[in-house]
């Protein structure tokens, strides 16, 4: 299973540059990083356990989630 959200499809991303130390400086910059959304496991009502993302389930999107 991957990192996405079948709901919303929040995925990762690649977020950094440079940092405001460094912005200032020009000195050591700090790269890039992936995040990854905070998915849990969430109940649907008649189905499985899915991995939502936490804004999701905060939204109650997982009462009314179709798996196909």
């Amino acid at each position: 299973m991957s990192n996405i959200c079948p709901s919303c499809l929040k995925g990762s991303k690649i977020v950094g540059k440079y940092s405001n130390s460094v912005r200032a400086t020009k000195f050591n910059p700090a790269g890039k990083r992936r995040k990854y959304p905070n998915l849990q496991w969430a109940r649907i009502p008649n189905g499985p356990r899915v991995k939502l993302c936490t804004s999701c389930i905060k939204k109650g999107i997982n009462l009314s989630v179709k798996l196909a």
